[in-house]
């Protein structure tokens, strides 16, 4: 009998040190009312020892609990913010779980890594050669932020989370995808490095160049391309759309959300939403949303729910898939 990939377990971690933006306003010109009217963000978590391996890691541990970790075929983890250029963030984590067997990559596709690299783990199993792997989102965006920035240092935080994937359903799960990039517009969002070396402290006063990033393209971007990316893939596959439960869209800005909402017509009452919480993970963006909308009882493993998650990002890259959970 032929099996296909399908998500049977999930994981997350966040850094304990929660950020709220009255903290910001003690370092920046900024205040909680200007940032929660425009972004829906409340609070964010900062890293304050931990690197992207070690918030990968914490995901790995729990996803692999009570499994023989030689049995693990791959490690993908979706970053921008790897702890080095190379090693990879994934072989780190290899190391750190004991997983011998599996092969490893990083994948970076910004804000849109985790639907990319879940893309690329379906395919690999989907070819019959492996069976199971982790598929990771996890970054340390504050890592690389200029805190005396408003326009992003707000907007940032950071966390991981993650999926394991097996070859056990008798049914497919992954229904359809639609990923995209534009390098051309690459520009519109960027960051050359990761500028601190050490994280967010209520004192820090450091200047470095950090991301840049230019708001109304980006905006324009997700209402324009994202949204037109949603409904083509749903016109594509109508008996999906009709059923469509929820959206699991990258948590970059509720005022995003909202517009996109409104240009594609899917209720918004179908985009589940943590961005008050966490504010903007980048690739760990859409599997705290999966895990923490598990957690509370809104989606469910082996239901069969029928889920969009959607990533956008720098690159720019954007893309959908279409799962029954």
């Amino acid at each position: 009998m032929q099996l296909y990939p399908q998500i049977t377990k999930v994981a997350k971690y966040v850094p304990p040190n929660r950020v709220t933006n009255d903290d910001l306003a003690k370092i920046m010109d900024t205040n909680d009312e200007w940032i929660n009217s425009r972004t829906g963000i409340k609070e964010r978590r900062i890293a304050t020892t931990e690197t992207t391996s070690d918030l990968a890691t914490r995901v790995a541990d729990q996803l692999i609990e009570n499994l023989d970790v030689s049995t693990i075929d791959f490690i993908l983890v979706a970053t921008m913010t790897g702890d080095y250029s190379t090693p990879s963030t994934a072989c780190l984590v290899q190391s750190n779980i004991g997983a011998k067997n599996a092969f490893c990559l990083d994948v970076n596709a910004a804000c849109s890594g985790f639907v990319f690299a879940l893309s690329t783990a379906e395919t690999f199993l989907s070819s019959g050669k492996y069976h199971r792997g982790l598929v990771i989102g996890a970054e340390t965006m504050s890592s690389m932020l200029n805190w005396q920035d408003r326009s992003t240092a707000v907007l940032f935080g950071d966390g991981a989370a993650g999926i394991l994937l097996e070859n056990t359903s008798q049914t497919p799960k992954f229904v359809d995808e639609l990923l995209q990039s534009d390098g051309k517009r690459g520009m519109a969002l960027f960051a050359k490095e990761n500028v601190n070396d050490v994280p967010f402290k209520p004192d820090d006063n450091r200047k470095s160049e950090g991301m840049k990033m230019d708001g109304k393209k980006i905006f324009d971007f997700a209402l324009r391309d994202v949204s037109k990316n949603m409904t083509n893939i749903l016109l594509k596959n109508s008996e999906f759309s009709e059923n469509l439960d929820y959206v699991l869209a990258h948590q970059a800005n509720i005022r995003i959300l909202e517009a996109i909402s409104k240009k594609t017509n899917i209720p918004m009452s179908k985009f589940l939403t943590n961005v008050w919480q966490y504010g903007n993970t980048s690739a760990a963006s859409v599997p705290l949303l999966l895990v923490d909308e598990i957690e509370s009882g809104a989606l469910t493993l082996g239901s069969n729910q029928h889920v969009m998650l959607t990533g956008y990002g720098a690159g720019l890259t954007w893309g959908s898939i279409l799962l029954k959970l």
